[in-house]
């Protein structure tokens, strides 16, 4: 299953998601939207809300499941932790 988290550099529920995943051993990919610029940044923030229909971090995306926000019970959940 692919893992794909959203994130900003400045969020401590994303550093919380982060840290939970690392301390799990989980294999992600991250995208640190703030950190962006340009178009890069603009098609990050449109895949965002597509997924999570507003501009709220952190967005967890594993397989066909959408995770907003630090929800350690959902994420351990849809990753069979």
């Amino acid at each position: 299953m692919t893992v794909h988290l959203y994130a900003l550099s400045t969020c401590p529920y994303c550093r919380m998601t982060k840290k939970f995943l690392d301390e799990h051993s989980v294999a992600y990919e991250m995208t640190e939207v703030d950190l962006l610029e340009g178009d890069e940044k603009t098609a990050a923030v449109d895949e965002v809300v597509k997924l999570s229909g507003g501009k709220s971090f952190p967005v967890l995306v594993a397989g066909d499941e959408v995770v907003v926000g630090f929800n350690k019970g959902r994420i351990t959940q849809i990753l069979g932790l």
